[in-house]
């Protein structure tokens, strides 16, 4: 550990005496350029990526189980709804996988990007709290205890999944700044009792744009 120790600090000294380290960094502050230049792991992209694409299998696979199901109608948390069949497989084999996947990548992104830690953690309080407190039937905007707790989890995962995704836009860009503005209009959309026919539709428009902003961020992270 000790010859370790010694050649990086070795190393460090021959980079701040290069005229070209220095000038760009001053000498004082070498060795906070040097973390700063540190590029972030795959790890992190290779998990949202993961975890984005095993939900989408997943939701379209149970969907397919259940004749009655629309995609437009009806919202992902149906699929493990109270009484559900398949209620206990979705709650604990969808979504609780992907909510403590989503959670790893939060606390992986945290120390190269605190915003994209926030995304992460936000959408996985979503389905963490889904998958223990499954939705009523139907998933109406008021019903049962479990029901008021299962729509906090999704708004912690809308409301600050696009204020998230709005402090990202300030370092990755517009398209950061539109996928907040359609997460938070999709929001105020979905706890809106009379909103029948597109409210899967809906939701699923603010997943993809949360699940895409996410694994976005991470690949121009670790690129």
């Amino acid at each position: 550990m000790g010859v370790l120790f010694h050649d990086l600090r070795s190393a460090v000294r021959q980079l701040t005496r290069n005229p070209g380290f220095a000038g760009r960094c001053g000498r004082s502050r070498a060795i906070d350029c040097l973390t700063r230049n540190r590029r972030q792991p795959m790890l992190p992209f290779a998990l949202a990526l993961t975890a984005s694409t095993y939900l989408l299998s997943a939701i379209v696979g149970f969907a397919a189980r259940r004749p009655d199901y629309s995609h437009f109608k009806n919202t992902i948390s149906e699929l493990g709804e109270a009484g559900a069949a398949s209620a206990r497989l979705v709650s604990f084999g969808v979504f609780l996988p992907v909510g403590l996947t989503l959670l790893l990548v939060a606390v992986l992104a945290r120390p190269v990007e605190a915003d994209a830690a926030l995304l992460a953690l936000c959408i996985a309080v979503g389905y963490v709290v889904a998958a223990i407190f499954p939705c009523d039937p139907g998933s109406p905007v008021s019903g049962s205890p479990r029901q008021a707790v299962h729509n906090l989890g999704g708004g912690v995962e809308y409301i600050g999944g696009a204020l998230a995704l709005w402090r990202l836009s300030k370092t990755h860009g517009l398209l950061f700044q539109v996928a907040a503005l359609i997460v938070g209009a999709a929001a105020v959309a979905l706890s809106i009792p009379s909103l029948p026919g597109i409210r899967g539709l809906v939701q699923r428009v603010a997943e993809a744009a949360l699940f895409a902003g996410l694994t976005l961020s991470q690949w121009q992270a670790a690129d």
